[in-house]
């Protein structure tokens, strides 16, 4: 007898439909083709022991399953359940009449309960693309896909359940979820607000101004200035996801496995701060069975790297090509896959290896010549991708002990989305373009136009910090974001002037 099950397999972000055929014929061997990886094969020891545990029979015959499309890699443990459900069908211990109409997912222990598995979210979404009625798989899995409006959702504890639900005996309580109400719940769950901190009023200008534009920011600034606590809190004053973004955000979250059990959708933007140990393949995404890394995990949120000069350089290289792009292409002999990558880049650093060049009141111990090589482990094309360097200094005792308070988070993100309404309106006829920050050349040339004035303040500004063309055009962009959030169509000299004054590491005083 030949039975068929649908499962699905996630390469990327994306997800594509398996076919199981369980084909029971004469004599006694277990076969399985399809290109199942060590992961698959091992199935049959979990779905047999399940068998016994819950008093079903293994079927006494020949065993063969293929896994179509058969020249594609089928990995994971996720396909227990479609298999298990295909071997009872097939032995005449569950009804086939209605296995066309759902797609089946799940890892078996032993005993036949069912385990959590990775990328449920584009495996929902590809069952309703494909006309799929419906998914089951592990319950607390259910209220991730049950955000997919249009299939039913259904939720097992273990093999037994689905059973019972396929044969009409017991059936499974459908999953629903209120996307909304999941939506605003992490809206505004934040346990950081700016209004905690004292003084650096300039920082958080500099940071409004990079969330408004989606610009990327670095920190310069000694030991205990504040650095790694104003990083932290950028992320609430980032405008909220919208609902496209939460979906692309949840997908990547879901295939790499780091979504919470408690959330269905991921609604607040993302912050992600790796050790500066991190690996190449760790950051950028890879490995024998590729898997998004962090700037991917960091899509529509920030990414933090503190310490930066401690990070490998060949760590921060790599990040060179998903800050254009946007995108991070993964290639292997036989696939490819691209994982998104747009994210805000915060970076933070000591000035110098003892942390105190330039220091208003502390002398630097550094050795002639150190400060330079300090620096110069971030490479001069990495720093042209940074639009924002901030020069961060201690906070006087006076400002510490300040008891009032300063702006909360909230009054500043109005701020920052009433900025982000212009841009979203400038650019609504452009699909890859959503903020100033990721204007392409041709845009910077209609948008960015400037005065006589600002043209000789801008040349001169190119001449006396040797700046490069890149660092031209990222001057550009921050103007206009200055503009945008003071209303104006056009940029102004004090727009550019601003701008400028966020080159802080292409001043001379730098060199060391």
């Amino acid at each position: 007898m030949l039975v068929k099950t649908y499962g699905s397999a996630v390469l990327g972000i994306d997800a594509a439909t398996v076919t199981m055929e369980v084909h029971l014929g004469k004599g006694i061997a277990y076969l399985m083709v399809g290109l199942p990886d060590s992961a698959v094969k091992e199935s049959q020891q979990r779905i047999k022991s399940s068998f016994d545990t819950l008093n079903l029979k293994w079927p006494r015959y020949a065993i063969t399953i293929n896994m179509a499309p058969a020249d594609t890699r089928k990995e994971g443990s996720a396909y227990d359940l479609p298999l298990a459900v295909g071997l009872l069908a097939a032995s005449d211990q569950l009804r086939a009449d209605e296995l066309d109409q759902y797609v089946i997912m799940g890892e078996l222990s032993l005993d036949g309960e069912l385990r959590p598995i990775k990328g449920i979210l584009p495996i929902a979404i590809r069952a309703k693309e494909e006309g799929f009625r419906g998914i089951i798989l592990p319950k607390v899995c259910a209220p991730e896909a049950a955000i997919v409006d249009g299939l039913e959702v259904y939720g097992a504890d273990n093999l037994q359940q689905v059973l019972d639900h396929l044969n009409h005996e017991s059936a499974i309580e459908r999953e629903v979820v209120n996307i909304k109400e999941e939506f605003q719940k992490q809206l505004n769950d934040n346990t950081v607000d700016f209004r905690d901190v004292k003084g650096q009023e300039n920082i958080k200008r500099a940071f409004e101004i990079a969330a408004a534009g989606g610009h990327n920011v670095i920190l310069i600034g000694p030991p205990g200035a504040g650095k790694t606590m104003l990083a932290k809190r950028l992320s609430t004053i980032l405008p909220p996801l919208s609902l496209d973004e939460a979906l692309e955000t949840t997908k990547i979250h879901s295939v790499a496995g780091k979504m919470r059990k408690d959330h269905a959708i991921i609604s607040a933007r993302p912050f992600r701060s790796p050790h500066h140990t991190i690996s190449d393949v760790a950051l950028v995404g890879g490995g024998g069975y590729p898997q998004p890394g962090e700037i991917s995990l960091a899509h529509n949120g920030v990414l933090f790297l503190d310490e930066l000069p401690e990070f490998k350089r060949t760590v921060l290289e790599v990040m060179r090509q998903p800050l254009e792009d946007r995108v991070v292409s993964i290639s292997r002999a036989r696939f490819s896959v691209d994982y998104p990558a747009s994210f805000m880049l915060v970076a933070s650093m000591n000035p110098c290896p003892c942390g105190y060049y330039n220091h208003p009141e502390k002398d630097c111990v550094c050795a002639p010549g150190v400060v330079q090589k300090y620096l110069n482990k971030i490479s001069g094309p990495l720093l042209d991708r940074i639009d924002i360097h901030v020069e961060v200094t201690p906070v006087s005792y006076d400002q510490l002990t300040e008891k009032r308070q300063g702006e909360p988070s909230e009054s500043i993100r109005e701020r920052v989305i009433k900025a982000r309404a212009v841009q979203t309106s400038r650019y609504e006829d452009m699909a890859h373009i959503h903020c100033n920050a990721q204007m392409g050349s041709g845009e910077l040339k209609r948008l960015c136009q400037i005065d006589k004035e600002g043209n000789e303040l801008l040349k001169t500004a190119m001449e006396r910090l040797n700046l490069s063309a890149r660092a031209y055009d990222r001057i550009l962009k921050v103007a206009r974001t200055i503009a945008d959030m003071e209303g104006r169509e056009e940029i102004e000299s004090g727009d550019l002037a601003e701008a400028i004054q966020y080159r802080s590491l292409d001043r001379e005083n730098w060199a060391g």
